[in-house]
């Protein structure tokens, strides 16, 4: 049965070969067992249930929270060739009874259904009639009462184990630490199932966590120099705040919706559809948005509100890259989110603990926000994935903070606290410290206790970073029944009396920590015109077919096009995620518009991509200077740019300089017996007296 999985994998899904853990667990749930399966968004966990469901006699029962995600999912499968169906509530009466008739057939590989539809007892019945190969759950983190997308309903689906006992089962998640992998293996009754744990790394994704003032300014020059025109999430707490800044993006001149639980089902469902298929477009959402979704070329998720924990972080962050290029997880970090996430918790109507399990979760996160290393190891090791080496790719090992040494600082904000009998909030403790006399504190007598004014060397804000830094770190709680009042926490008091210094991480100016938008797709700037054209080929299909345009060809799809240029049908059958049902449906067509853009052999090179937008401006008639003036670079830059294409053979110096031949030999002669040990041409410049420039040099020294 393998060696069918993987010719399926070929000639359906368009790949050459399962990644090692894939193998595995299509083997698995072959045999007959079952498997929990935890691995990283985009690391192909459908291709783990949707290929031996294909393979196994019988239809794959998928269950998914998200009813609004099945047509996607079941329209992509039925470009492909595969008989897939879904039941919900979407479906009118006539169509929900041809999908149970060609369930009752035998004639479907895959039904999506949603957990409260499949545990029906009409649903079961039906299922009793039928041909079972597995059952899929999907998001098995939803069984979990101590997860963010708890669903009791998930724990439901143990009675499957109980009424289908010789049905595999497999589980899937992105996102579960222990204790949920624990729950997801006890609610499902999974005991006997083999556990895959694949790595939680992403290493695609770029994270960045900025502090200070003026969030909401901060994500637009973080979409302005990043991400201009790509599409992305940005997660907001509040309902009130994602209409609000979807409003605000739309004013600045981009395509923002929103998307929330208050929002009737009909307009999240239409701002979902539009996200999915239109490029370039931002949704503007609480967490009730996300959750499976399959768009593969997100580029970015922001967050404008702290995460509850870790796992709600890596999960909504995990929806950035799922094709594997470059994409960026941005978050805006405040005090404001501190004190907000910190009265949800309090404020719950959980039992102890659950509110405890909570407060720990939000404590986690808080610390990978203050983190001083590496990001993503702490993130990795937060899932029990030990990382002992910097990523590159994180905001702190690129731009590695500093510290300074805050025991005074603390001890001061400390004190007053204790001095105002931990009665007030940030901002009156914040006014003492700074001395600011107004009616409150000159009525409660504060204006005479020893830390009036003693904090002035500090800013508002300066101060406000390291409240939140020591709220943060556990020297200060926040008493929410008292209206927001701080207290002193046991924690603090060996900073208090001295016993103890502490280290702080500065507040850094915002960097680009992100790839720009040019770079991140690596699109050489010869291939950009063959790159626009084959985007708005998948664009005119997908129209066509009313489905997204990554269901015609992932973006890492059209980049292999562009790297391969394919000639024939076989050669386009090479390419990642062309399979027999999508060459015979598109290979020609793409074949056709790939022939309508020829790569000059100039063009055809591994060169930067600065020289090759040179070349390209050279290719097309321009001269020295005007490629210049176009590039707003200085002609002798221009000139080294060419003696880079010169050295590789690609153009003639007798094409790019007006020169004679015995000029020509001239020069050549001075670099031969005037060059240093190194290479310089500055003895040759100064011999020619500044007749030709350092570029032009350079071109006639490539030449040789």
């Amino acid at each position: 049965m393998l060696q069918r999985a993987n010719h399926i994998l070929k000639s359906i899904f368009g790949f050459e070969q399962f990644r090692p853990s894939q193998e595995n667990i299509v083997n698995e749930i072959l045999d007959g067992k079952d498997a929990l399966v935890l691995m990283p968004t985009g690391g192909g966990k459908s291709l783990c249930y949707q290929i031996p469901a294909i393979v196994r006699e019988g239809v794959g029962v998928v269950v998914s929270p998200l009813i609004a995600l099945m047509q996607d999912q079941v329209d992509a499968l039925k470009l492909l060739g595969v008989n897939a169906a879904f039941l919900n509530s979407s479906l009118d009466a006539n169509e929900a009874r041809e999908v149970e008739q060609k369930l009752r057939n035998n004639q479907l590989d895959i039904l999506y259904i949603a957990p409260e539809r499949l545990l029906t007892e009409r649903v079961l019945r039906l299922l009793d009639e039928s041909t079972l190969a597995l059952f899929a759950i999907d998001e098995a983190h939803c069984v979990s009462q101590w997860g963010h997308d708890f669903r009791p309903e998930y724990q439901r689906l143990k009675h499957l184990h109980e009424r289908f006992p010789n049905v595999p089962r497999v589980a899937l998640t992105a996102t579960a630490d222990k204790r949920t992998r624990e729950e997801i293996i006890s609610q499902l009754q999974l005991h006997d199932a083999s556990i895959f744990i694949d790595s939680f790394d992403r290493p695609n994704i770029r994270y960045t966590i900025t502090d200070g003032n003026n969030p909401k300014q901060r994500l637009w020059n973080f979409l302005q120099t990043n991400h201009a025109n790509d599409a992305g999430i940005v997660y907001c707490l509040s309902r009130k705040k994602v209409e609000a800044i979807a409003e605000w993006l739309c004013q600045q001149g981009r395509v923002a919706l929103p998307y929330h639980a208050g929002l009737s089902a009909h307009v999240r469902q239409n701002n979902q559809r539009r996200f999915l298929r239109e490029e370039g477009m931002i949704i503007v959402a609480t967490i009730a948005f996300g959750m499976g979704i399959d768009k593969p070329d997100v580029r970015f998720v922001a967050h404008l509100s702290l995460p509850k924990s870790v796992e709600a972080y890596y999960q909504e962050t995990g929806r950035a890259g799922r094709d594997g290029l470059a994409a960026n997880a941005w978050m805006a970090y405040g005090l404001q989110d501190v004190i907000t996430l910190r009265q949800f918790s309090q404020n719950s109507n959980a039992a102890e603990v659950h509110k405890q399990v909570e407060h720990n979760k939000l404590e986690a996160m808080l610390g990978l926000c203050e983190l001083i290393t590496c990001r993503r190891s702490a993130l990795l090791e937060y899932f029990d994935e030990i990382s002992d080496l910097s990523c590159g790719n994180c905001d702190n090992c690129l731009n590695p903070p500093q510290n300074w040494d805050a025991t005074k600082a603390a001890q001061m904000a400390l004190s007053c606290v204790y001095r105002t009998e931990q009665r007030f909030g940030v901002n009156y403790i914040v006014d003492i410290l700074l001395g600011k006399k107004d009616e409150r504190i000159t009525r409660n007598g504060h204006e005479r206790i020893s830390t009036f004014g003693i904090g002035k060397e500090f800013s508002v804000a300066q101060w406000r970073v390291i409240m939140r830094q020591l709220i943060a770190i556990g020297l200060l709680e926040i008493d929410m029944e008292r209206h927001g009042a701080l207290r002193l926490t046991e924690k603090c008091r060996p900073v208090l009396k001295g016993e103890q210094s502490l280290q702080l991480r500065k507040t850094r100016k915002e960097a680009q920590t992100g790839t720009s938008s040019k770079s991140k797709l690596s699109v050489r700037p010869q291939d950009e015109p063959l790159w626009e054209a084959l985007r708005a080929l998948r664009l005119s299909l997908a129209e066509k077919a009313g489905t997204p345009p990554y269901v015609i060809f992932h973006d890492a799809t059209l980049h292999e096009m562009l790297r391969v240029r394919p000639v024939t049908k076989a050669q386009m059958s090479e390419i990642m995620g062309v399979g027999v049902q999508k060459l015979a449906r598109y290979g020609d067509m793409f074949l056709e518009e790939i022939a309508r853009y020829p790569l000059p052999e100039l063009l055809d090179n591994n060169l930067s991509d600065t020289v090759n937008e040179t070349l390209t401006l050279h290719q097309q008639g321009n001269d020295v200077e005007s490629i210049g003036r176009m590039r707003g670079l200085k002609v002798s830059t221009i000139y080294t740019h060419f003696s880079e294409a010169i050295e590789m053979g690609l153009l003639d110096v007798k094409q790019i300089l007006d020169i004679s031949e015995q000029e020509y030999k001239e020069v050549i002669f001075l670099i031969e017996t005037n060059t240093d040990n190194e290479g310089r041409l500055k003895p040759v410049f100064e011999a020619l007296e500044g007749e030709y420039d350092y570029g032009q040099l350079r071109c006639i020294q490539a030449s040789i």
